[in-house]
């Protein structure tokens, strides 16, 4: 590296990832405190997410502030159990990653658990052990570790968690998993996971090999707008969520199953031909279907 460039911040390298979300993760609306808290929160699990992906930064930098040696960078359980050190130093001591010192402010300021943050560990530790899934309900129990802890985090530093917002956010949330499993099928596959139910495939006559190809065949698209379904039932079940609060806090999860509502329309308008790339909705269809939903009519 020659004096003139600068190392690369690994901390706004995954922060700069809230902008190619399916949902809006901290939106301009909300109060000040609140964008601050959720960005540290998305900052969490974007970069455990990084870590359990291969997808971090390049430079090794964040291998490096979680002391990981030059010689296990590559290894993502060794970085997973790092990184799990550190976050238990967010709640009786001082972390040593820039994401996790962001995230202790808020942790005191909210009052929140270790719990949500261990879950989303313990997913991607997973991933590093499981490729793929058998049923459905292996699929949700998955889904309770890698997606509900967001929306019961969104809600802790709200201060709006109830036993029942709790259980239709998780909802929302393994619904939003499940559609962006649906989206990411090819890249999935690429990296040796597979999130659509083997049962679910051997009904609908699906090798492997069939999601490797180029395009979708008929047999591979009625799967996908088969788990599609599955996960349009689970936005609308967990849709009164919604509802059950006020103010700005409403227009941020009003996003979130808009945000869900719009990917399944994308998918539908691709003919569920999810092999190409993954169909994203655009803006117009986003701000659409949150205005059915702020309407009370869907």
């Amino acid at each position: 590296m020659t004096a003139t460039e600068t190392a690369p911040d690994p901390e706004r390298a995954t922060l700069d990832k809230a902008a190619s979300e399916n949902f809006p993760v901290a939106p301009f609306f909300l109060p000040r405190a609140w964008r601050d808290d959720l960005m540290a929160v998305y900052g969490f699990a974007r970069l455990v997410d990084d870590i359990g992906d291969g997808d971090l930064a390049a430079g090794g930098a964040d291998a490096r502030l979680l002391g990981v040696s030059a010689t296990e960078a590559e290894n993502r359980l060794v970085l997973l159990a790092a990184f799990e050190a550190d976050l238990r130093r967010v709640f009786d001591g001082t972390p040593a990653h820039p994401l996790l010192r962001r995230l202790q402010f808020t942790v005191r300021r909210r009052g929140l658990t270790p719990e949500p943050f261990l879950g989303l560990i313990a997913a991607n530790r997973q991933d590093q052990l499981v490729s793929r899934y058998e049923t459905y309900d292996d699929l949700l129990a998955y889904c309770e570790l890698s997606a509900n802890p967001v929306g019961r985090l969104v809600l802790g530093v709200t201060g709006t968690e109830t036993p029942e917002r709790i259980r239709l956010s998780d909802a929302v949330c393994t619904a939003l998993q499940i559609v962006e499993h649906l989206q990411d099928v090819a890249e999935d596959l690429g990296r040796d996971r597979i999130y659509l139910p083997a049962a679910d495939m051997k009904r609908f006559h699906v090798q492997e090999a069939d999601l490797g190809a180029k395009t979708a065949g008929a047999s591979v698209r009625a799967l996908v707008a088969y788990e599609a379904q599955r996960a349009r039932d689970l936005l609308n079940e967990g849709a009164p969520l919604v509802g059950s609060v006020h103010g700005r806090l409403k227009l941020l999860l009003a996003g979130f199953v808009a945000g869900g509502r719009a990917a399944i329309r994308a998918i539908a308008a691709a003919d569920y031909d999810v092999l190409p790339g993954p169909p994203r909705p655009g803006k117009v269809q986003l701000l659409r279907e949150a205005g059915v939903i702020l309407r009370g009519e869907g």
